[in-house]
C-alpha cells in the first residue's frame, strides 16, 4: 500500500521560505515519478513541480520556476520541495503525488497522479 505523508508546511511572510518533505513507503522514490501539486481556494490544482526519479529529470510550472526546487533522498525515501522567495499567490494546501506506472510524467498530469498524501497547508501572508 503506497503511503504518503507531507510535512513542513506552516505560515511564512512573503520573501521567506520553507522546505516540505513527503515521506514515502509502499513506492519506490527511485523508480517512479513523482511531484508537488497545489490547491488555493475556490482554484483548481496546480501541478508545481515533477521529476522522474530514475534519472533526476525536473520540470516545473512557470508561476514556480527558478524559485522552488524538487529533490529526492533514494536512502530515506523522502521527497522535497524547497520554496524560496514566497508570494502571497503560493498560499495553498501542497500535495506529495507518485504517479502509477503508465502515467505521463509532467505537472500537467501530476494532479491526477493515482496517489497522494494528505496535504500540507502553506500561508504566505504579505
Amino acid at each position: 500500500q503506497v503511503q504518503l505523508v507531507e510535512s513542513g508546511g506552516g505560515s511564512v511572510q512573503a520573501g521567506g521560505s520553507l522546505r516540505l518533505s513527503c515521506e514515502v513507503s509502499g513506492y519506490t522514490v527511485m523508480r517512479g515519478c513523482m511531484g508537488w501539486f497545489r490547491q488555493a481556494p475556490g482554484k483548481e490544482r496546480e501541478g508545481v513541480a515533477v521529476t522522474y526519479t530514475r534519472t533526476s529529470t525536473t520540470s516545473y510550472a512557470d508561476s514556480v520556476k527558478g524559485r522552488f526546487t524538487i529533490s529526492q533522498d533514494k536512502v530515506k525515501n523522502t521527497l522535497y520541495l524547497e520554496m524560496n522567495s514566497l508570494k502571497p499567490e503560493d498560499t495553498a494546501m501542497y500535495y506529495c503525488a507518485a504517479a502509477r506506472a503508465g502515467e505521463y510524467c509532467n505537472t500537467v498530469a501530476l494532479p491526477s497522479f493515482a496517489y497522494r498524501g494528505q496535504g500540507t497547508q502553506v500561508t504566505v501572508s504579505s
